[in-house]
């Protein structure tokens, strides 16, 4: 059972997975200095990077009936946040469009970039620190939780917050191209077929 297990845990896929997440942990924890422009750019590099390699991560299954050893407290959640929330300021909240709760809504339901963000944060930064630690059966169960919470949570969550982030990265303001020589014609849907 232990060279199966060893085959999974320190796969190519699953080292390229945690080496992603570990970047993606240490970048946002060390944003002290950085714009806007800056943040996003790099996540949206980093994430459809990280969904790839969750993506390819190998099954497999739990050995252990311990429950997995939470790293991220309330404390460091808040912080992480925080900090992303006060980068994005108001360009923070945008329209949520994949909640079950959506079609049952009237209004529209939003989200934050800084929690979206914070929640993929938490869940793979308490699978870093465990595989961290080097024990195989640890590190598999790290894997298998991580992965799972991957297709029913954060990989959704990471979808959604790059579309934003891609609007923000993006978006062009009408009033930036008054005074500029281009002509800019806005396409009617019949000329784009």
């Amino acid at each position: 059972m232990s060279d199966q297990l060893k085959e999974i845990v320190y796969s190519k896929d699953s080292i390229e997975f945690v080496t992603v997440a570990v970047q993606y942990c240490a970048f946002l924890e060390d944003i002290e200095d950085i714009t806007e422009a800056e943040l996003t750019d790099k996540l949206t590099k980093l994430l459809p990077l990280l969904y790839l390699k969750a993506s390819l991560v190998p099954d497999t299954d739990t050995v252990s009936d311990e429950d997995q050893e939470i790293s991220v407290t309330e404390d460091i959640y808040n912080y992480i946040s925080s900090k992303l929330y006060n980068i994005f300021l108001d360009k923070d909240t945008y329209l949520e469009v994949f909640l079950q709760d959506m079609k049952y809504s009237d209004t529209p339901i939003s989200a934050s970039v800084s929690e979206d963000l914070a929640d993929i944060y938490q869940d793979l930064k308490n699978f870093v620190t465990i595989f961290e630690r080097g024990v195989t059966e640890n590190m598999n169960d790290a894997l298998y939780i991580c992965s799972e919470h991957f297709k029913a949570y954060w990989g959704q969550k990471l979808v959604n917050v790059l579309r934003a982030l891609h609007q923000i990265k993006y978006s062009i303001d009408v009033n930036d191209l008054e005074g500029d020589d281009q002509d800019v014609e806005l396409l009617d849907d019949d000329k784009i077929w």
